[in-house]
């Protein structure tokens, strides 16, 4: 409902809520902006084709702590990062203020039904008569060890109690850095994997989040995770470096693994939903199919995430 009218790194409270704020939601602008914004009632937002889409009252305008921002939502400041660039090409001031949205964002790029209001998400998983919505962000494809995570989480929900739980899949829709996997490569291979029934019998809602990704690491998954207590989740599946990536000058991550999960567990903000940790899987050369690590047999395993997918995926190269 605003962008922020100054810097906030821990929370803000709305009325009596308490609103977590671990990445601040900001509106930049230039010297030249400022002038024009200055002393006026209201501006006017415009979206890429020109069409005013939200009105921002009593807008407020503030100097751009670009090297504090950096630092305190990344822990670093390195120009290297793909986001702290674009903070640091961005403009002088922000602007913020109370906001009026007038029309639905549309991209018409063949996915617009798949971004869906956190109103009308709670009403499909009403609809779907969820007693438990889990979900699982992802900002590249699903790979074997994912999907077996996603079914085992749904029998574990069942062996609980739960009758009906549905799967959230939850892809990261906004801007993400060149060598992550496009938005519309990722949607056809998670309706692929939907239609193919690789989650069983558990009902998927797939609905794009259409945030940025901006590899934050620890104070970005908090960010995940509250936006999607607004969309109705009940369970958050965390895994290893969640919204982690190496450290643009060194050859180690940013992030330590188990950082985002921690900082998750502490989040005062985040009492409304239930974390599920990730299971470790790998590739069962004996079994010859995805399995949860087993350190008794550990040479029978291969270990396959994610990233070594792409690699896989690039060369050519058929994965196990």
């Amino acid at each position: 409902k605003e962008y922020l009218q100054s810097l906030h790194y821990e929370h803000i409270l709305v009325g009596d809520e308490f609103v977590p704020m671990p990445v601040p939601i900001v509106k930049a602008c230039s010297a030249a902006d400022k002038k024009r914004i200055e002393g006026k009632d209201a501006i006017a937002l415009e979206a890429p084709d020109r069409s005013v889409v939200a009105i921002m009252t009593k807008p407020e305008v503030y100097e751009h702590r670009k090297e504090e921002r950096a630092g305190r939502t990344f822990g670093i400041t390195h120009a290297g990062h793909p986001y702290i660039k674009l903070i640091m090409d961005s403009g002088d001031f922000l602007v913020g203020g109370k906001i009026e949205v007038l029309k639905r964002i549309k991209h018409d790029d063949g996915m617009d039904q798949f971004r869906l209001t956190p109103t009308e998400l709670r009403k499909k998983f009403s609809d779907l008569n969820a007693d438990a919505v889990f979900v699982f962000q992802l900002r590249n494809p699903v790979h074997n060890g994912h999907a077996l995570l996603m079914q085992d989480t749904a029998e574990k929900l069942k062996a609980k109690g739960f009758k009906r739980p549905v799967l959230w899949l939850s892809p990261l829709g906004g801007w993400t850095k060149d060598d992550d996997v496009p938005l519309d490569t990722r949607m056809a291979q998670h309706h692929a994997i939907i239609k193919n029934g690789v989650f069983g019998d558990t009902p998927v809602v797939l609905a794009i989040f259409p945030s940025p990704m901006i590899y934050g690491g620890p104070r970005e998954v908090q960010w995940h995770a509250y936006a999607r207590v607004n969309g109705g989740a009940t369970h958050y599946i965390v895994g290893r470096d969640p919204a982690g990536m190496k450290h643009p000058a060194k050859d180690e991550d940013i992030y330590h693994m188990w950082h985002g999960s921690t900082m998750l567990e502490l989040n005062p903000g985040l009492s409304g939903i239930q974390l599920l940790p990730f299971t470790f899987a790998s590739y069962d050369k004996k079994a010859g199919k995805m399995a949860f690590f087993d350190p008794a047999r550990k040479g029978d395993f291969e270990s396959i995430s994610g990233s070594k997918m792409r690699k896989m995926a690039q060369a050519g190269e058929t994965p196990p």
